[in-house]
């Protein structure tokens, strides 16, 4: 007598629902929800800091640092800002875009002569937060993008 459990059609069934139900956890997320990280570029040192997010206020913008790793650690090095120790683990994952600057950190304004050779954009600020160039908003000091190890 078959059991209707175990029977070849009710396995194949099962079977199909499973994996359909397993492609639909693997597809990829919407376009235009959640951040793009910065790609590296190893061999030049540029990177593609064009990030896409959902910023803490509920309104989706695009805003980068409009330069590259490489450009703006040439001018930490140029202006003789290098050296910096980076925040400790704990408090640098506090450290993310459409969040604010995390309270206690030592967050500090960028000078004059750099903050002239950096992209200017109305209505954000550049900081510097251990080793890490920071370009937030600046009312808020939301942060809009990083470039983690400028300063090191």
């Amino acid at each position: 007598m078959n059991n209707p459990v175990t029977s070849r059609p009710a396995r194949s069934t099962a079977l199909i629902c499973a994996v359909l139900a397993s492609a639909s956890l693997l597809a990829a997320p919407p376009a235009d929800k959640g951040a793009k990280k910065a790609n590296r570029d190893s061999l030049s040192g540029s990177v593609n800091a064009d990030v896409v997010y959902d910023s803490a206020d509920g309104i989706s913008g695009r805003i980068s640092a409009g330069i590259s790793f490489g450009d703006a650690r040439r001018l930490a090095e140029r202006h003789g800002m290098t050296g910096a120790k980076p925040l400790p683990p704990g408090i640098r994952k506090n450290l993310a875009r459409g969040k604010p600057l995390p309270p206690g950190i030592a967050k500090q304004r960028m000078p004059a002569p750099i903050v002239a050779d950096l992209p200017r954009h109305d209505g954000y600020e550049w900081r510097r937060a251990g080793a890490d160039l920071v370009l937030v908003a600046s009312g808020s000091l939301v942060i809009s993008d990083i470039l983690e190890g400028v300063f090191d």
